[in-house]
């Protein structure tokens, strides 16, 4: 990776040579993210998951019972492809959508038996895909690690909403 702090800017003007892919944080944490999804796919899809519905039954397995509109902000989701995952999970058998008892309006999500009983199962896997990508880094390399993906997801929160 080039220091941008050195004397040396003969190559000044190269658009391939003012960011090249290996030089991009972006485009290194995009390629990480998506080989760990790779991976965490392969380890789920036996058990009939695809990775959107993954990330729900996460959500799920932590908080049962959220509305459509909380699953997607905890998710990080559009709606209409929140209501798409729930759809299948609900053919899956792993949700069922049950009136809100305070606001007639609202429906909310709740893990089935099958649901919450994958739980067990998923999360040691998704554990191991975790530790399998870690090896070799030091604890305090990954907190370091977590320190700066959470400064650099400060620094461009909102800026694409703005």
């Amino acid at each position: 990776m080039r220091d941008p702090g050195t004397e040396d800017d003969s190559d000044a003007g190269d658009p391939e040579q003012d960011l090249a892919m290996e030089d991009s944080v972006g485009f290194q944490i995009r390629d990480a993210h998506r080989l760990m999804q790779r991976y965490l796919q392969s380890q789920i899809e036996p058990h009939g998951l695809s990775l959107g519905m993954w990330y729900f039954l996460r959500a799920l397995w932590f908080e049962d019972g959220l509305t459509q509109s909380e699953l997607s902000r905890k998710v990080g989701t559009m709606e209409p492809t929140t209501l798409a995952a729930i759809k299948a999970m609900i053919a899956s058998g792993l949700v069922e959508r049950r009136r809100n008892r305070h606001d007639n309006r609202k429906l909310n999500v709740y893990l089935t038996r099958k649901g919450r009983a994958l739980k067990e199962v998923l999360l040691p896997k998704a554990m191991g895909v975790n530790a399998h990508a870690t090896r070799g880094i030091s604890p305090e390399e990954l907190r370091v690690l977590s320190g700066v993906l959470k400064k650099i997801a400060e620094n461009v929160s909102g800026v694409a909403d703005a």
